[in-house]
Parts: structure tokens; C-alpha cells; sequence
């Protein structure tokens, strides 16, 4: 099946065309330096950039191989999660194409794309498929999601927990902001830390007094954080890097002790962890991630390109392909019920 994919949920505008789980094109424009001096995603803006960029970033990624669409089977497009506004421009070009072309139009949820990106694989190569066994855990991670899910099967899925209030990825990002890293800054902060002392300061556990089971929480832990940069004085590069080390440390640390208790606690056995989302880049949580899976004898799962952890439209094509490969596609012509659906949850 091939299919061209469609992704503007945040300000990343993106296209790509899959068959099956391989992912023959990919192309992704963003506008997250034009965000910065806002220090953050402004709406308007991403829309505004969307509307221009949508049909230069379709056009590259069919390439002249599927030129007037010849050879695509289905469109795929992000309904959610993200900004309503910016997914209203990827939902009505994928509209148009789909009407134009009388082709089949597929709405997918932004996070499933996440959850099951490590399927994806590249167009040459003699990668392997993956399989795992289920029930399987998900973690996905990034600005807008930070949460833990048992895959019963592709389709079927189980929440076991979710953030309280901020998610892992805007947290990060805002630390970054604090220490003059601007946006977006997780990638900073990162890099920052590895320079630093994560047992300099004492950061307090997120939910430490709740018994650590389904929920994340780092609004606490932010505070915590900007009141504790309050008391240091002209605080010098060094500083800094013991700050941004200590924030991210017990971040991260809240990250295993939750997925600890679910897997001990698990009915199942558990065998395989996928983990995706623009979090997923980070080295020291995969680091620590890793150290978990070898405990208790799981694999874990990673996209085999860093860039389909970032927003991209490759995942959302090889999600629909798992997800409706066996289905009768004739069921997706209803265009008009396909809609933006910004809270999406899977």
C-alpha cells in the first residue's frame, strides 16, 4: 500500500510517502526559528506558515514517481493531538487531494504515530521486520505527551499513565528557557547537562509523597526549579550546567520509577518497550531507559532514524498501513467526518 502522509500539528510542516512500513520519502520544513523570539509556538504563525509551505512539501515528497498521484492507494493525515489551527491546514489540503483524486482518506492520531514509529524502516537496506509480543508497553514523549501505554495489539491500546499537568518535553523546555536557552531549548539542555553535576542541587522527586504508579507530574518540579535559580546570584557556565543537569536528572528519574511499578505490576509478561517522540533523542534518558529493559529482560524499540522522533508525516503513513492494511479502504470516503481533533488521546 502506498500512501502519502500528511502532519502539520505543531510547526513542522510535513509529507512523506510509505509503502507499507518503508518510508520512501520524508520531507519536513520547520518553523521553530521563527518561534523563537516568542519563546514558544505561536498559532497564528504556525498556521500562516503551514498554508505556505503545504504545497511546495507535498509536491517534493511524491516526487515525480507519483506525479498526479498515480500509485497512491490511500492519504493519510493527523486529526491530533496539536494546535487546531495548524492541523486544520494539513486536514483540508488532505481533503482536497483525496476528493481530486478520489482517492481513500485516513485520519490518525499524532501520538499512535509516535507509539508505533520504531515499525518504520528505511527504503533500502535488508532491515528487518520488527516483531514483538504482546501486550507490549509504548512510551511516548515530547512537548505535548508524555505517556505510557499498553499495546493490547496495533489499535488497541491500554493508557497505564499519563502527566498531571505538564508534559515531559515542555518541561524541558521551559527549564532551558529559564537558564537563557530560548527556544526551542531541550536540545541545549541536554547538551548543557552533559557538562554538569546532576548531585549539586537537591531537586525534589515529583508526586514523592503519592505511591508512583500512573502518573507523571512536573509542574512541581518546574517551581522548584525556578525558585532555586532565584537564590543563585550572577550564576556562571558552570552553574548552569550543574542546574540544567540536576533538572534533567530527576526528570528522567521520575520517567523509570513510574514504568518500574508498571512493569513489576504488569499481569502480563513484558517483552518489548517502544518508546518515540522528540524526547525519545535524548542520550541520557535512553541511556537510562536501556539499564531498565536489561533488568528485566526487554527489548527496547527506537526508530531507525532519530529525525522520525521529531514531528514527521513517515509515521503517520506506516501507522495507517499497520493499522488498516487488512481493511476495506472503501470505508474511508467520507470526507466531510474527517476533522481536526486537537486533545486526541489515541
Amino acid at each position: 500500500m502506498n500512501i502519502l502522509a500528511i502532519d502539520t500539528s505543531c510547526d513542522e510542516t510535513a509529507a512523506s510517502v510509505t509503502f507499507n512500513v518503508k518510508v520512501n520519502s520524508s520531507i519536513v520544513w520547520s518553523s521553530s526559528s521563527l518561534h523563537a523570539q516568542f519563546g514558544g509556538v505561536l498559532p497564528s504563525l504556525a498556521q500562516r506558515k503551514h498554508q505556505e509551505r503545504i504545497d511546495y512539501v507535498v509536491t517534493k515528497a511524491l516526487g515525480t514517481k507519483h506525479n498526479n498521484l498515480i500509485g497512491i492507494d490511500a492519504i493519510a493525515v493527523t486529526i491530533g493531538n496539536g494546535l487546531a489551527i495548524a492541523l486544520e491546514v494539513g486536514i483540508n489540503k488532505a481533503k482536497e487531494l483525496a476528493q481530486k483524486y478520489k482517492l481513500p482518506l485516513i485520519p490518525i492520531s499524532h501520538k499512535e504515530g509516535h507509539l508505533l514509529s520504531a515499525f518504520a524502516q528505511p527504503k533500502t537496506g535488508d532491515t528487518q521486520p520488527l516483531i514483538i509480543t504482546y501486550p507490549a508497553l509504548g512510551l511516548v514523549l515530547s512537548g505535548k505527551s508524555t505517556d505510557l501505554i499498553l499495546i493490547k495489539d496495533i489499535g488497541d491500546y491500554l493508557l497505564l499513565a499519563e502527566t498531571h499537568d505538564d508534559a515531559l518535553g515542555e518541561a524541558l523546555d521551559k527549564a532551558a528557557r529559564l537558564l537563557g536557552f530560548g527556544y526551542p531549548g531541550g536540545v541545549i539542555l541536554e547538551e548543557m547537562a552533559k557538562k554538569g553535576n546532576s548531585k549539586r542541587f537537591t531537586m525534589p522527586f515529583p508526586l514523592k509523597d503519592d505511591v508512583v504508579k500512573n502518573r507523571f507530574s512536573y509542574s512541581g518540579l518546574k517551581t522548584a526549579f525556578v525558585r532555586l535559580f532565584a537564590t543563585i546570584k550572577d550564576p556562571n557556565k558552570q552553574d548552569v550546567a550543574d542546574l540544567a543537569a540536576s533538572f534533567q536528572d530527576v526528570a528522567f528519574e521520575h520517567i523509570i520509577k513510574v514504568l518500574n511499578y508498571q512493569i513489576i505490576h504488569s499481569p502480563f509478561p513484558i517483552k518489548d518497550l517502544l518508546f518515540g517522540g522528540g524526547v525519545a533523542n535524548n542520550v541520557l534518558l535512553r541511556s537510562k531507559l536501556r539499564k531498565l529493559c536489561n533488568k528485566y529482560d526487554i527489548k527496547l524499540h527506537l526508530p531507525y532514524t532519530k529525525k522520525l522522533n521529531s514531528d514527521n508525516a513517515a509515521m503517520i503513513g506506516v501507522c495507517a498501513y499497520l493499522k488498516y492494511k487488512d481493511s476495506d479502504l472503501t470505508n474511508f470516503f467520507d470526507y466531510e467526518s474527517v476533522d481536526r481533533n486537537p486533545k486526541n488521546k489515541l
